[in-house]
């Protein structure tokens, strides 16, 4: 499941997605929240959405629950960086390099 980087992280990393993380901060770029960012605090993969910190609804017991979005509908602006995705991003950042030569 991955989303699309925001401009500055691909001029960055030469890299154009990638999946996307617990922790990671995204801005919703299609639909009707449009606009609105925060930090994806659960990715449902059985369902293919990602759940947004502050992203809920109020249901008719008045308890709030976590809208779903799918992963193409948002961007990435700040990557949870850890040993396996620095090793991702070098790794494709490579096989663009190599396309391009």
């Amino acid at each position: 499941m991955s989303s699309t980087l925001s401009k500055d992280l691909r001029a960055k990393h030469n890299v154009r997605s990638i999946p996307v993380v617990k922790g990671d901060e995204v801005i919703v770029t299609r639909g009707t929240h449009k606009g609105r960012e925060g930090k994806v605090i659960n990715v449902y993969r059985k369902k293919w959405v990602i759940h947004i910190d502050h992203l809920v609804r109020e249901k008719v017991s008045g308890k709030s629950a976590p809208i779903g979005i799918h992963p193409s509908n948002v961007a990435i602006t700040t990557l949870k960086i850890n040993k396996d995705r620095e090793e991702i991003l070098k790794r494709k950042a490579a096989g663009r390099e190599a396309r391009a030569n």
